[in-house]
């Protein structure tokens, strides 16, 4: 297709060669628009990205930023309905085929994973019903009627609603100014959605994200399998995802911590929906809770939220997950457990690792590694493309 074209520095092809999905704009030499007179680029534009002798590369959408292409494809194709269909359809397979798609015991998973599914810029995640749409760039947001007929196709009848939530996020990334709002629906929405037999309430409109954080959920199901009889301490707790798990699955009793009183008031609504009892909700900062406090835990929940988004932050997020945890540790049982995670994208396994290795060390436990945590197959990581790996986790035996 004749897209304005983005012409490389040379030797800069290489990383796209490499199938790494983003142009970062200190590789650009020229941008080339075939209009008469020439217009400038606008963000959200398809471009076509070719090396210096002029050789194809990829497609994208064009942003001005840091990362001026994100790439969509690197085969020369119109970006069409049925690239779109395509596309969509390909990450629905690969959600059938993880069980996901008819699962009676779960109703809600992620779509779409940006570049994990080769559309950078683009969250989809499905739940009971309705997906919820949320772009991270231009190119994304003007693709919506494209993917909401694509959608409409490869779901039919299971169909409900479809919600752009991508105010927030678009405001972030570029001068767009949208409303958040539903961009179909058949009828009304399911606001209550399943993971593994346990019921939460979903809120997309209010919620955090696009309402519920999905990426924990094979980790919520490995918590509620070590539970049993045990006293738990879900921290940053959120919507109570851990301690529902934990509950569902025959913890002796559950305390749950959130400095967001809204959170915890969406905690107790959780564990009332699932007619659970033997829980306490409490509204407080995790280290003061931690602190303050003086009960002994079996298990104890650490799911930050990040605390480095920049890699200027990074050390002052070390030293964060190193007290966060270190205090966590004073806290535990001798043959406890605790589940640790970071979702920092910039704190790397060895370094998340090294991290939590000085806390024991600060605490003078001895901890054993029972288990590296991850965020589930919906949430895929482009091979390619190794930041996409975020979400990681540890489980320690603590003696």
């Amino acid at each position: 297709m004749n897209y304005p074209s983005v012409i490389l520095k040379k030797d800069k092809e290489k990383s796209i060669e490499r199938k790494h999905p983003w142009v970062f704009l200190g590789a650009i030499q020229k941008i080339v628009v075939d209009t008469t007179p020439p217009q400038p680029l606008t963000d959200g534009q398809l471009v076509n990205v070719f090396d210096e002798n002029n050789n194809f590369l990829a497609t994208g959408h064009f942003q001005d930023g840091t990362i001026a292409v994100r790439i969509i494809s690197f085969t020369q194709e119109p970006i069409d309905d049925d690239f779109w269909f395509k596309r969509l359809t390909n990450a629905f397979e690969l959600r059938k085929a993880m069980g996901l798609t008819e699962n009676p015991a779960t109703n809600i998973y992620r779509l779409i994973h940006a570049e994990g599914d080769q559309l950078p810029g683009l969250i989809i995640d499905f739940y009971n019903g309705t997906a919820v749409i949320q772009s991270h760039s231009a190119g994304m947001h003007f693709a919506k009627p494209q993917i909401v007929a694509a959608l409409q196709k490869i779901y039919g009848k299971k169909l409900l609603a479809i919600y752009d939530k991508s105010a927030e996020t678009l405001e972030k990334q570029t001068d767009l100014k949208i409303e958040n709002g539903y961009l179909y629906q058949a009828e009304d929405p399911k606001l209550i959605g399943t993971e593994y037999d346990c019921n939460y309430h979903l809120d997309w409109v209010e919620g955090q994200k696009t309402g519920f954080f999905i990426d924990q959920r094979e980790n919520r199901k490995l918590l509620g399998e070590l539970a049993k009889d045990k006293l738990v301490l879900n921290t940053f707790c959120y919507s109570g995802g851990f301690s529902v798990a934990a509950l569902k699955n025959g913890a002796k009793a559950v305390h749950s911590v959130d400095s967001s009183k809204k959170a915890i008031e969406l905690t107790d609504k959780n564990i009332e929906l699932n007619q659970l009892t033997n829980h306490q909700s409490f509204v407080s900062d995790t280290l003061t809770f931690l602190k303050e406090n003086k009960e002994i835990y079996d298990i104890i929940v650490l799911d930050p939220p990040a605390y480095a988004k920049h890699r200027k932050s990074m050390h002052t997020a070390v030293q964060g997950y190193k007290r966060l945890n270190e205090m966590a540790l004073k806290n535990m049982k001798s043959g406890g457990l605790l589940f640790t995670f970071s979702c920092s994208q910039v704190i790397n396994r060895k370094l998340f690792y090294d991290t939590i290795m000085a806390a024991a060390i600060s605490s003078q436990r001895n901890v054993r590694v029972l288990y590296h945590l991850s965020q589930p197959a919906d949430h895929p990581v482009n091979i390619f493309h190794p930041e996409g790996e975020y979400l990681k986790g540890l489980v320690l035996w603590v003696e």
